[in-house]
């Protein structure tokens, strides 16, 4: 017991240590992980660890469920404005579509029987929220919400549609008597509407109940991890999605505006680490045995089937009515991740004891891992060649709630001043701040000293400042200029120019010579570009204007407000 705890625990520490290591050689962290189980698999002290079928999917479950739950809680409402309806599209239709194609693939390249290989093509179907959720994080990728929006939210909600497709495949399968499309629908109905009922009901009854709850502060996290962990265990008794309900329940509790809500985040954000990094070590000693490699080619051929063909086609056909232009769907089918959900899903035909059922996992763990080293390491490059990187936003170096009697998410805030704006010295008189916010003291050269409003503050100071959450984004653009960040410069994104979403064209065509339509010249920029865009205005768009760009540079409740204006 003792030799097995010391295995697992240097198992962790020696993937965490080596983590660093994936940014350097651009190869995704979660791969990592999964190389240090098969290696330590190898070893005579992976015996002590070897997992077996049921363990891995007991462990596998409930690092989905952990996962989902901290994705969810970082999902926005505002995202469901563009990316609600394209997501379910995909998550729905495009897990069929991906499915159905890549399981004839499987016919042919594998020599199964159909049903198995429409097994095979379900098990892979669907993209992974971890691999998704972790891969965009750790790039730093600030994206057009159109696509990071779709992404999100196709990758959390996809799983009950690639479950319910491997539990019918399995009934067909074992079963004498298969069940007819009226006994599938109800599954499906049943599947969708407990998960969607039960994690819209946790999560509303936990968000009433946590701003009145007198804890630990330590205790609120906790208390989230088990609510959560709570509805989807009761929702998978009752045969409905529990991987929805978490996902669900998350974004409900996530978007009340809690006060303990970015404590119960940083919390999380390590237990979701945590239990991907557990589940990739099991999945690597689970399928550690080196006599289990012997598809390679065929999975390679199946993979290349997925990532080039499937997947392009299922983005295709399922976004096709929601106006995507052709570079934000060649991303979205680039980044249909592949993680741990699918070796997750070739654990079901191992338990149901089907024939055949120890190629599921082999072809998914190859495909995984090539979705992962293709895919997740060309992440940012894809982005960048084909333009759906926006400028970084500058934010607080740190960030800390406070905990006083007003209603209102104060928080003590640290920012660093940037060299353009703050050379020479020059103190904060006739800077307009925002309301609501004062600034306490300044760190300089690692002395700290109170602020007072004849100090010139300088390159590199760092000032803490009290104020409302609403005031870091005006805060951080005043103290860090956007221009500072190497990776996209803003002037060169959006244009010198900045106009008012309420300018009319005809302004335009006086003061740059820009050629407008008479008809169209009484039109608000606002209204033209939204007039002109296929589907709902996300900041990035670009709409042209003779010989101008119009790039939508903000948005408020939807409508744009600012338009930055390229030649």
């Amino acid at each position: 017991m003792i030799l097995t705890l010391l295995f697992a625990s240097a198992m962790l520490l020696v993937s965490i240590l080596l983590s660093p290591l994936s940014n350097r050689i651009g190869m995704p962290v979660l791969l990592l992980f999964l190389g240090v189980g098969l290696l330590a698999g190898q070893t005579e002290a992976g015996l002590l660890m070897s997992a077996d079928v049921e363990s891995t999917f007991l462990v596998g479950h409930l690092a989905l469920a952990v996962i989902l739950l901290d994705g969810g809680m970082r999902t926005r409402f505002e995202t469901f404005r563009v990316g609600l309806k394209p997501a379910l599209s995909l998550a729905t239709f495009g897990v069929v579509i991906t499915a159905g194609i890549t399981g004839w693939a499987a016919h042919w390249i594998l020599g199964l029987p159909l049903l198995p290989s429409l097994l095979v093509g379900t098990i892979i179907s669907s993209t992974d929220a971890a691999a998704v959720f972790a891969l965009l994080q750790s790039h730093g990728l600030r994206l057009n919400e159109r696509v990071s929006a779709t992404l999100e939210i196709e990758s959390g909600s996809n799983d009950p549609m690639a479950i319910f497709l491997t539990i019918i495949l399995l009934e067909l399968i074992t079963r004498t008597t298969p069940p007819g499309a009226g006994e599938a629908l109800l599954l499906l109905v049943k599947q969708m509407g407990l998960g969607a009922v039960g994690g819209l009901a946790g999560g509303w009854i936990l968000a009433r109940i946590l701003p009145h709850l007198q804890l630990q502060a330590a205790f609120y996290p906790l208390l989230v991890t088990a609510a959560g962990l709570s509805v989807f265990a009761l929702v998978s008794l009752l045969d409905g999605s529990g991987f929805l309900a978490i996902y669900l329940m998350g974004i409900l509790v996530g978007n009340k505006g809690l006060r303990k809500m970015d404590d119960i985040l940083q919390v999380h954000d390590g237990l979701a680490w945590l239990a991907q990094l557990s589940l990739f070590l099991m999945l690597g000693l689970l399928l550690s045995p080196h006599e289990k490699m012997n598809y390679i080619p065929e999975g390679l051929a199946l993979a290349a089937v997925l990532i080039l063909v499937a997947r392009p086609l299922a983005v295709g056909l399922s976004l096709w009515p929601f106006g995507f232009r052709w570079r934000e769907q060649l991303f979205i089918a680039w980044v249909g991740l592949r993680g741990a959900v699918p070796i997750v899903l070739a654990l079901f035909p191992l338990m149901a004891d089907i024939e055949h059922a120890a190629v599921f996992p082999i072809i998914a763990f190859i495909i995984v891992t090539l979705s992962l080293l293709l895919q997740g390491a060309t992440l940012a490059r894809v982005a960048r060649w084909l333009k759906l990187e926006l400028p970084a936003e500058p934010a607080a170096v740190r960030r800390l709630n406070i905990e006083w009697s007003s209603p209102r998410n104060h928080r003590l805030m640290v920012f660093e001043l940037d060299g353009e704006h703050w050379t020479p010295p020059r103190t904060l008189k006739g800077v307009r701040m925002p309301p609501d916010c004062v600034v306490s003291a300044v760190l300089r050269d690692g002395v700290m000293q109170p602020y007072a409003a004849d100090l010139k503050l300088q390159s590199g100071d760092q000032l803490a400042v009290i104020g409302d959450e609403a005031t870091e984004r005006p805060l951080a653009r005043l103290f860090s200029s956007v221009e500072s960040i190497p990776a996209l410069q803003e002037r060169a994104f959006f244009g010198v120019f900045e106009l008012n979403g309420s300018v009319q064209l005809q302004a335009l065509a006086q003061n740059f010579g820009v050629e407008v339509d008479e008809a169209l010249k009484a039109d608000s920029l606002a209204d033209y570009m939204a007039a002109s865009l296929q589907a709902p205005p996300v900041v990035g768009d670009r709409v042209a204007l003779g010989s101008i760009q119009l790039v939508v540079k903000a948005l408020e409740e939807g409508r744009v407000s600012r338009v930055g204006l390229k030649f």
